[in-house]
């Protein structure tokens, strides 16, 4: 069995699918053996791809040809006659023009753009909804990275529930060995003094900063003078508000902008408290990172969140900064009931790994091979 995983998206700036493809990717060309995985369109074995290494030279130059966007957003089957002889091709969200004579499979990441469009830009929102009827509609199959995206795509878009497999995307290894040097390390290295309480994800509206800032600052000042408030992840879109607020020095919180990869595991395990008011998510990957450094969490009781935080988080009305507010206060101070929902998420953490999701995902595809 021949698979070509549709890569572009580790050609974008997008943290969380371009996460996911890397680390699924590798994965699959690790559990694979009698199967041949290839990244399209690069078209090679690519253990050694970096989010840096992948957008360079060759590939970078391979990438940005000029049929594939036109493959893209024409009608035309470029693809079929320029794409890889395989089994199945994988879409990304990415990719609006599919082959047509090649089997299909996707990823189902979210439904943000159907349920809290006003969070993304009208280009997002007709993207994903021409990749819903060009590629999601016609797929032989589908992957959802939680039960929430499943039943939400069911509901919006009409699909069978039996085209979708449920299959939880993995936490990369380092967050499972974290240790308080390397949290200390962290700490020295982006000058936080004090514990705190932190945040990651991209500054835009979905993640609701806006919220967070206003349900720290209603902490008692002696808290939050105990405490800081960090905020770490590149900046999104439509946030230029948001952004001048946390670079404020009236803001209350410590903006660190992007962090790379290697040091989220030491800031995130260094937190006290990690908090995520997200509005939607198809999954929260910042979650489960935390779990599996032994972080207790606050986060939103809506999509997916109550499903993959389960008995390790807080659960808030995101849209009620008084109640994040008072969820945070009951856990700061509370050092018992932090250790126990650390420990929970430590438990949890295990059934999120790349290697269970790359093993789960090869079964998936053999079954619709028979």
């Amino acid at each position: 069995m021949r698979i070509a995983i549709d890569a572009i998206p580790l050609l974008l700036r997008s943290a969380g699918v371009k996460t996911y493809v890397y680390n699924w990717f590798r994965s699959l060309r690790r559990v694979a053996r009698s199967d041949e995985v290839v990244a399209w369109p690069f078209l090679r074995p690519a253990d050694d791809y970096s989010h840096e290494e992948s957008v360079v030279g060759f590939t970078q130059t391979l990438a940005r040809l000029a049929f594939l966007h036109a493959a893209n957003y024409s009608g035309l089957p470029l693809l079929d006659w320029v794409g890889p002889k395989v089994d199945f091709f994988h879409a990304s969200q990415q990719l609006l023009n599919p082959p047509r004579k090649t089997r299909l499979t996707a990823t189902l990441y979210d439904m943000t753009c159907w349920l809290v469009p006003e969070t993304h830009s009208p280009r997002n929102v007709k993207g994903s909804r021409v990749f819903a009827e060009r590629v999601v509609r016609r797929a032989d199959g589908l992957i959802a990275i939680s039960n929430s995206t499943r039943d939400d795509a069911v509901r919006i878009l009409g699909l069978s529930p039996d085209r979708i497999a449920v299959i939880y995307p993995g936490v990369a290894e380092p967050f499972f060995q974290t240790t308080p040097n390397c949290a200390r390390v962290a700490a020295a290295k982006y000058g936080l003094s004090r514990p705190y309480v932190l945040f990651v994800g991209t500054i835009e509206p979905r993640k609701n900063i806006d919220a967070l800032l206003e349900a720290f600052a209603q902490l008692p000042a002696s808290l939050r003078s105990e405490f800081e408030l960090v905020l770490a992840g590149p900046a999104g879109w439509a946030n230029p508000e948001t952004l001048a607020r946390l670079r404020s020095p009236d803001s209350g919180a410590r903006y660190l902008g992007y962090v790379p990869e290697q040091d989220l595991p030491g800031l995130t395990a260094g937190a006290t408290v990690f908090v995520y008011p997200s509005l939607y998510e198809g999954f929260g990957l910042p979650l489960g990172q935390a779990m599996a450094a032994g972080v207790p969490l606050i986060t939103s009781n809506v999509s997916s969140m109550p499903e993959v935080a389960g008995d390790a988080a807080l659960l808030v009305d995101p849209r009620s900064p008084s109640e994040l507010a008072a969820a945070m206060q009951r856990l700061l101070l509370s050092p018992g009931l932090r250790a126990e929902l650390a420990q929970n998420g430590i438990s949890l953490a295990k059934r999120y790994t790349w290697e269970t999701c790359a093993r789960q995902s090869l079964e998936f595809f053999r079954g619709l091979r028979v």
